[in-house]
């Protein structure tokens, strides 16, 4: 125990005091203090600790369970002379350096055996090592010391009240588990219902996609009958003027995709005429991002919720920003990596991550595989965005 490491026992004082008495009788020194030293010295008779460990339980240790004698003696002396006690200390001592080492001879009257524990905290005397940690467990106390007095065995009634004590603890115990696996359940079953809400929510978006692409195709397939009926309508009212006209001849030819080739024509009018095309419109130019629209960006982000995609997203880019406003000096943190693995799983793929970053001051490099943030860069643009994105991050994991 670590009590016993750091408070020495009856035993350990003894064998110091012994210790100290034999180097004072070796050394040279004055008569007088030689003679006291040698009067002391004849007072204090060493013994052997085997002597008082009974035979039967060193052969129990030896020849039952294997252990040597030097180690079977010594856990008997350390573990209040029992066999359960020795093999105990052994289990916790096995791999010490000198667990082989020779047993020393004791002071004849410090060769006391510890038949107990005691509690320096409240005093309690605890017979075991079980009883010391019960105690240890119900109390929160941790001052134990090694102890001579011997604890008295429990009688069949205190013995059954112990029982019941025990048994009212582990109820305790098992109570406050079925709790906590009860939380931990709700929290996995809320988690599920969750996930199950959003995938649900995700098949609705797409089969409402679904519809409206074949709401649109229909509507075009129709538009396109609708023309090539009016075709057909002014080809056979050209057919009808030019008979009345030649006597109800027909000058042209009739071919066997009809009276005009098998593409259906929409640059005719109805009288035949070609339409004349508008030119070509000039495609919209992308305005490019702005800081001032730091905050949509943001929120197209945070909008993706399932498997919690936005909070990495956020976290990321709150670590990209972050870096920079903390450490402006640093040319590692101006440039981002776009070939790195974090970037094109969870930057990449969001509508507004790239936005943002452009926004702040980020450009593309030349050869597309970086970000690299402009000398003109506002670092008080870039310390409202760090701001924004952290304040959204602790919304989104809320």
């Amino acid at each position: 125990m670590k009590e016993q490491a750091e408070k020495p026992s009856l035993k350990d004082e003894k064998m110091k005091e012994a210790e100290e008495v034999a180097a004072v009788c070796e050394n040279n020194m004055d008569v007088d203090d030689k003679e006291a030293a040698e009067d002391k010295c004849e007072q204090v008779e060493m013994i052997d600790p085997n002597e008082n460990l009974k035979k039967e339980d060193i052969e129990t240790l030896t020849n039952s369970m294997g252990f040597s004698e030097i180690r079977a003696q010594k856990g008997l002396i350390n573990g209040n002379g029992s066999v359960e006690g020795a093999v105990e200390w052994l289990f916790n001592h096995q791999d010490d350096d000198d667990i082989d080492d020779p047993i020393e001879k004791v002071p004849k009257d410090g060769g006391a055996v510890a038949q107990s524990y005691k509690c320096n905290e409240c005093g309690k005397i605890l017979s075991n090592m079980a009883n010391l940690e019960l105690h240890a467990n119900k109390t929160g106390h941790s001052d134990f010391e090694e102890s001579t007095e011997f604890k008295k065995p429990l009688t069949e009634e205190e013995k059954a009240a112990k029982i019941l004590e025990i048994k009212s603890l582990l109820k305790a115990k098992r109570a406050e588990r079925e709790e906590t696996e009860k939380a931990e359940n709700v929290n996995r079953e809320k988690q599920r219902r969750f996930m199950g809400q959003e995938m649900q929510k995700t098949r609705e978006e797409m089969e409402i996609e679904a519809r409206k692409r074949m709401a649109k195709q229909r509507k075009k397939e129709k538009e396109d009958a609708l023309k090539e009926r009016e075709r057909i309508r002014a080809e056979l009212e050209k057919d009808r003027r030019e008979r009345a006209a030649n006597k109800g001849k027909l000058t042209g030819k009739l071919g066997v995709d009809g009276y005009n080739p098998s593409a259906i024509q929409y640059d005719v009018n109805p009288d035949g005429t070609p339409v004349e095309e508008d030119a070509p419109a000039a495609p919209k130019k992308k305005a490019p991002p702005s800081a001032a629209k730091m905050d949509e960006y943001i929120t197209k982000v945070s909008s993706y919720r399932a498997g919690g995609d936005g909070g990495n997203c956020l976290k990321i880019l709150k670590a990209y920003i972050g870096n920079v406003v903390k450490n402006p000096g640093e040319p590692k943190y101006k440039k981002i990596n776009m070939e790195n693995k974090a970037y094109k799983t969870k930057v990449k793929p969001f509508l507004g991550a790239k936005n943002l970053l452009l926004a702040i001051g980020f450009a593309p490099t030349d050869d597309g595989t970086a970000l690299e943030l402009t000398e003109d860069a506002d670092m008080e643009v870039l310390a409202q965005a760090n701001a924004k994105v952290e304040a959204a991050y602790e919304k989104y994991m809320k």
